[in-house]
């Protein structure tokens, strides 16, 4: 499949990857058509997607059935009155039913906005009014389905309410519903078929304030994916590919569906309801998975499981994405497992941006070096591009006269906003690194993280990697907290790992650790123990909440 994208697929270096990657990109490109039928029609019994659940559950899907049962999706939303243009959120966890759903959507021309399991009542109704949504596809959980009734009265644009394999009153049970409906469904043709440049997807942001944004992905987006899992995941034709995510995030377009099923890998979906690292553990070594990506938090806490204990060695490939990786979890995972972590890094906003690749070796704690698809360039308060040692945000250039397959195309209904992050032809992700002389990206922090101490300017990341080598450390979160003498000073909020309690003794021992371990004047002057760091939906740490916490208590 690939080759109908790509010139070129094998590349002599890094470099090579770098200047001659290029993607061909149909006009009418339409990921359920082109990819999904693709494939049942090349090759009908081509393993999809293989789906278990906690409960002993598993369902094995070929291409051709995931073909067929979007088919009879796509019926039955058009049957429902939905066309292309019409907006549809989907709150399904990892149910093997999201991908079906969201084949079909995309079929019919009809936009996917993904949702999470913790969206409130108030969050419901936001989405539904900001983005006009028509219909809701939830998993059968009494929070979701409860807060869902709750937003719909706030909400008349909802016509539709689905529930995956379930009957609940006043709702359409998904899964008894589609089946009614044919498994052949033509493609569209005239007004109703898709444009490549049509909006495809909708991503709500997990700001951390202000309401939520509407990130836009066209239908070339999938084809943006082909470097996040084929040159970075390194998945492989036929073998199983597991990233750990759930349905409502853009993770879950990195490595479950849009680039895994371009390279014809095997989708491996554990849907499991609460994580448990040893449970994850016993996942991988019972199905023998080929590549893995997962976020550094379930890297850390797998780390305090006995991870020796379990055959890993069927992973060929090992990957993360969500935060920077420290370098303390990948030297150990090495050390455990005989393998590096390749880390990639990037935003909902786009595709793979900045990751490690077969041409060159992964060092613990680098970000890696730029994809092909976009021109990044690390900027500097005076807007000119930063010498190698010099710390800049990173930008993509030249975002409106080559727009890059996989970025996004701007925020829904809001053209102010979308010409401030786009018209000038750089997108600033806000995000602070530097480059090293061999052309390694290294994460300093969020713009806003970055701490100015005494003169200094610290970065959260190399104070966070320090404090992890300790093995006292399961996670941290270095923050500036107010001082009113040194304007600010750098705090330390941690989770401690099994077998420590807070003390004043630890305290200082974690001082002194850092001390060593880095600058001494970066070690955290302030240091709090709590059970958990705060989170957004996605699983990043909430820095700019333990800020303002702090700003409250002056």
């Amino acid at each position: 499949m690939l080759e109908k994208f790509l010139p070129r697929i094998e590349f002599d270096s890094y470099e090579d990857f770098k200047e001659n990657y290029k993607v061909n990109a149909p006009e009418n490109f339409n990921f359920g058509f082109d990819i999904v039928d693709g494939w049942a029609e090349s090759e009908p019994d081509k393993r999809a997607l293989l789906w278990c659940d906690d409960d002993g559950n598993e369902k094995t899907f070929t291409f051709t059935d995931i073909s067929r049962m979007s088919n009879r999706v796509a019926n039955m939303f058009a049957a429902k009155g939905l066309k292309k243009g019409d907006v549809v959120m989907l709150i399904l966890r990892r149910r093997w039913e999201y991908w079906i759903c969201a084949v079909g959507l995309i079929k019919l021309g009809v936009i996917v906005v993904p949702g999470t399991l913790q969206l409130t009542k108030k969050d419901i109704a936001y989405r539904a009014n900001a983005a006009n949504i028509k219909a809701f596809v939830c998993v059968n959980d009494d929070y979701v389905c409860s807060q869902m009734e709750l937003a719909r009265p706030e909400a008349p644009c909802i016509e539709n309410i689905f529930v995956a394999d379930a009957d609940r009153e006043g709702w359409i049970n998904f899964d008894t519903e589609f089946v009614k409906y044919s498994d052949k469904f033509e493609r569209p043709t005239g007004e109703n078929a898709t444009k490549g440049t049509d909006i495809m997807q909708i991503y709500f942001t997990s700001g951390t304030t202000g309401m939520p944004k509407m990130v836009c992905h066209n239908y070339f987006h999938p084809l943006g994916h082909i470097v996040t899992a084929h040159y970075w995941q390194r998945v492989q034709e036929n073998k199983l590919h597991m990233s750990v995510s759930d349905s409502g995030w853009a993770k879950f377009g990195w490595g479950k569906i849009y680039g895994q099923w371009i390279c014809g890998a095997t989708v491996f979906a554990y849907d499991m309801g609460k994580f448990h690292a040893n449970n994850l553990l016993a996942m991988i070594e019972k199905y023998k998975l080929t590549t893995f990506c997962a976020p550094p938090t379930m890297y850390r806490f797998m780390l305090q499981e006995k991870v020796e204990d379990y055959d890993l060695s069927s992973v060929q490939h090992w990957a993360t994405a969500g935060e920077p990786l420290n370098p303390e979890v990948f030297n150990r995972w090495e050390e455990l497992t005989g393998k590096k972590i390749a880390s990639g890094f990037g935003q909902t906003e786009g595709t793979v941006l900045i990751a490690n690749y077969q041409w060159f070796e992964s060092k613990p704690g680098t970000l890696g070096k730029p994809s092909p698809v976009y021109n990044i360039k690390l900027m500097n308060a005076e807007g000119k591009e930063c010498e190698n040692g010099e710390e800049g945000e990173i930008c993509i250039c030249d975002v409106d006269k080559n727009p890059p397959v996989g970025l996004f195309v701007g925020y829904y209904k809001d053209a102010e906003m979308t010409n401030e992050a786009l018209g000038s032809g750089i997108y600033n992700l806000k995000d602070v690194a530097w480059r090293d002389n061999e052309g390694y990206h290294w994460f300093v922090g969020r713009h806003d993280d970055v701490i100015k101490c005494s003169g200094y300017r610290i970065g959260p990341f190399e104070v966070e990697s320090a404090l992890m080598e300790h093995p006292a450390v399961v996670e941290c979160a270095i923050t500036a907290a107010p001082d009113p003498i040194r304007g600010q000073v750098v705090k330390a909020t941690i989770v401690l790992a099994k077998g420590y309690t807070p003390s004043d003794e630890l305290i200082k021992e974690l001082q002194n650790h850092v001390k060593h371990a880095t600058a001494p004047y970066k070690y955290p002057r302030i240091v709090e123990f709590v059970d958990e760091l705060p989170k957004t939906l996605g699983g990043k740490i909430k820095r700019a909440q333990i800020r303002n916490e702090d700003m409250q208590k002056k």
